[in-house]
């Protein structure tokens, strides 16, 4: 039985933060198709012992953060313009950052912004899948036309360890997070669970005790006997994919390192305070485990609720910015400490970002124009406040990037020709990125 389960919560247009394909009934010694489908296969094992065990962790801000009231403040602009907030100093003389980032101030100097991103779509889909594909769709979708960023890592470099995915969704399935036309096998691996909770546990992510190994084998056998009938009715290519997927699924099922990884109580009651007890730290130092471990791309769903048509301050200072501010400086300040900023690259944005004016209801809308991307680690130049936007925050006066820098500087750090071309389904040439060139100042 094939059942297709899409979940219902949306932003201000209608569009769904996160829809995913869930194929259920048939299992395989306990696990069922829905956590396949969402496992990424170990890829290129022996690639991967060759080329730097690099990741990604990209913390997302769906629905579009304030960048005039986080990294980008307007004090000489008229009231309407630069709200509530007010700036503090970082460490890092000569910039200042909102009074609602204090954790995020201390250690600006293993962090750098980038203050002038654009580009020129207001819709949440079509944004969202600009700044997590590269490529700006022609129409409204609630699924991937173009593969996630996270996909095509995964189909480039595979995971860095046997047996772990190579691209991991926290904590559930992202929207626009798929692989599209790369196929099934690439699309991200989610918990679909919050590690904040006392009884968190992977889905799907052990066997049942009641199944023993000969039971396991013979099941991997039917498997094996279905894969005409499952070629049989796919229409998209992505069942082809799949075969990878089993075989990696079984490994990564029963193997203890697997399991470890997305144990989160192994982490000290010190540590996961630290973090924050909330979904958002939580998932950022589960992102830590992983890419410890052996995933090449994690992206963090961070909290929700960015789209702040109405009581944007109160929204930002209550609950987004304060767990925003000590999850994003928990795992900054871990990568340093273990060693890990040359190897483990943090980014964090939206889809866009947010209007100058402040709206009738306390509010700011939907504004592509200008927005602030933030980066820590990747061996990076950290402590700098890269281009500035006018008096307004309206539009970037230097150093304008696109969503294309801002992806080709992270495919840059994991090694990866972001020129390099695909074939999509009707067998048309895709480069990974249609424009952009690393941010210079980054990687200088």
């Amino acid at each position: 039985m094939l059942e297709f389960v899409r979940n219902q919560a949306r932003t201000c247009d209608g569009v769904s933060r996160r829809a995913f394909l869930s194929v259920g009934s048939l299992a395989v010694g306990g696990l069922t198709l829905p956590g396949l489908l969402r496992m990424q296969a170990a890829k290129a094992k022996e690639s991967s012992l060759s080329r730097p065990k690099k990741s990604v962790i990209l913390i997302w801000q769906a629905g579009g953060p304030a960048h005039q009231d986080m990294y980008d403040l307007k004090m000489d602009a008229p009231a309407e313009v630069r709200g509530e907030f007010k700036p503090i100093d970082t460490n890092v003389s000569g910039i200042r950052i909102s009074e609602h980032l204090p954790h995020q101030a201390k250690i600006f100097d293993k962090l750098a912004v980038v203050r002038s991103a654009y580009h020129t779509n207001a819709g949440h889909g079509m944004g969202s899948q600009w700044m997590l594909t590269g490529y700006q769709p022609t129409i409204e979708v609630s699924d991937n036309i173009y593969p996630s960023t996270g996909s095509v890592v995964a189909k480039m470099n595979g995971a860095n360890e046997p047996g772990m995915p190579a691209y991991v969704n926290l904590p559930r399935a992202i929207g626009l997070g798929k692989a599209a036309y790369l196929g099934a096998s690439y699309n991200p691996f989610a918990p679909e669970a919050d590690p904040n909770q006392d009884k968190f546990e992977v889905r799907n992510l052990k066997m049942n005790n009641r199944v023993d190994a000969s039971r396991l084998n013979r099941r991997q056998d039917l498997l094996k006997d279905l894969d005409t009938i499952r070629r049989d009715i796919d229409t998209k290519g992505d069942i082809v994919g799949l075969d990878t997927f089993y075989r990696d699924a079984m490994e990564m099922v029963t193997s203890p390192h697997a399991q470890t990884a997305f144990d989160i109580s192994k982490e000290s009651v010190k540590t996961r305070d630290r973090y924050g007890r909330n979904d958002l730290g939580q998932s950022c130092l589960l992102a830590r485990r992983l890419v410890e471990s052996g995933v090449s791309f994690v992206t963090v769903q961070a909290g929700g609720g960015w789209d702040s048509h109405a009581d944007n301050f109160k929204q930002l200072k209550t609950r987004l910015l304060p767990q925003f501010d000590l999850g994003v400086a928990a795992l900054v300040n871990d990568i340093y400490d273990r060693g890990l900023q040359d190897d483990v690259l943090v980014m964090a944005f939206g889809e866009f970002g947010r209007t100058p004016k402040i709206n009738k209801d306390a509010g700011r809308d939907h504004w592509p124009g200008a927005m602030s991307i933030l980066y820590a680690g990747g061996g990076m130049k950290m402590g700098q406040a890269i281009g500035t936007t006018n008096i307004l925050g309206e539009y970037p006066t230097s150093k304008p990037y696109t969503p294309g820098c801002v992806l080709s500087t992270m495919y840059h750090f994991l090694g990866i020709d972001h020129k390099h071309v695909f074939m999509d389904h009707a067998q048309r040439p895709m480069p990974i990125l249609a424009e952009g060139e690393p941010i210079r100042e980054l990687i200088g």
